[in-house]
């Protein structure tokens, strides 16, 4: 697709989400669909839900401009999953199966072959928990998302105008969601943002289709990254694997002294290069995709390491 087009759908789903957003968060507010303060917030007053039902909006520019609205199925799923989630605080179990119905869903609608879907499948799932995880402090989901949604957009094929939409409708919702947010995502927002990313490597038009699924790790990388150091520290602590707390890797930082907005734009930077770098693997040979997903994973990871992040804060104050 060519770039000028792709470019116009995301600037139209910019548009939509922003003129949405404050719509959605009236509505949130109508319906008590509100996050209150508590042990493991950070805002000291109630803020709206549902900023991912104009998200929604926004992104569904690039199904239109695909013609594929079969593909909305997995979204508006987890779109539905996340707000339920949010208003009922599921069970992990609940919620887990829940994603994997949404993985399925996805499996069923793409136009791929049995290995692509599978993949697809496996996916939602993991980038479901990866934006709901990262999706912690006030712009920091969206900076991410417009950087890998970029990233996912040079892919081509109808991945291209479905990532370029939703990067742009995560930019039209920063307008209200940078520091200090006045709107959130929500589970049903980072639900559908995960999603929607994760449907996009099998709708990649290229000649090396290996070469984007061995690059997956890279498009996505601050998301999933941040999963892996949640599972490796809560693992190193003894605590149970899906229990809240406030000691990701943006909380670490922000607790070191960084300012909030200084972390977002480290993360959006971050991935903003993970992303490029997977972007050009996509376009190689799969020897050479894979050795760009290892040296990247291998960086992130030593990145990680040095910085003491996968030590838990308490063993870390004790030293």
């Amino acid at each position: 697709m060519a770039t000028p087009l792709v470019l116009t759908v995301g600037v139209v789903a910019a548009a939509v989400t922003t003129v949405l957003t404050p719509v959605a968060g009236a509505v949130a507010r109508r319906l008590a669909l509100v996050d209150r303060p508590g042990p493991l917030k950070v805002q000291q007053a109630p803020v709206p839900y549902l900023g991912g039902a104009a998200v929604a909006a926004g992104a569904a520019v690039g199904l239109a401009a695909a013609g594929r609205w079969t593909l909305a199925l997995p979204p508006l799923l987890a779109l539905t999953l996340g707000i339920a989630d949010d208003r009922h605080d599921l069970p992990a179990r609940a919620r887990l199966g829940g994603q994997v119905l949404v993985g399925v869903a996805a499996a069923v609608v793409v136009p791929a072959g049995v290995p692509a879907r599978a993949a697809t499948a496996a996916l939602v799932v993991v980038l479901v928990n990866a934006w709901n995880l990262v999706d912690g402090l006030d712009g920091l989901a969206g900076g991410v998302t417009v950087a890998a949604g970029a990233a996912a957009a040079t892919l081509g094929g109808d991945a291209a105008p479905v990532a370029a939409a939703t990067a742009g409708a995560a930019a039209g919702f920063l307008v209200w969601n940078r520091p200090p947010a006045r709107i959130y995502l929500g589970d049903g927002g980072a639900y559908l943002l995960g999603t929607v990313l994760a449907l996009t490597p099998a709708l990649a038009d290229g000649p090396e289709q290996w070469s984007v699924w061995l690059v997956t790790p890279m498009l996505f990388g601050i998301p999933v990254a941040d999963v892996g150091v949640a599972v490796i520290r809560r693992a190193r602590a003894g605590t149970p694997l899906f229990a809240g707390d406030r000691s990701h890797t943006y909380d670490q930082l922000v607790d070191r002294g960084l300012p909030v907005v200084r972390v977002g734009l480290l993360f959006a930077a971050a991935q903003g290069l993970l992303g490029a770098a997977g972007a050009l693997g996509a376009r190689a040979a799969p020897p050479t995709a894979a050795l760009v997903s290892a040296a990247g994973t291998a960086a992130v990871f030593l990145t990680c390491l040095r910085a003491g992040l996968f030590t838990p804060p308490g063993r870390r104050s004790a030293r």
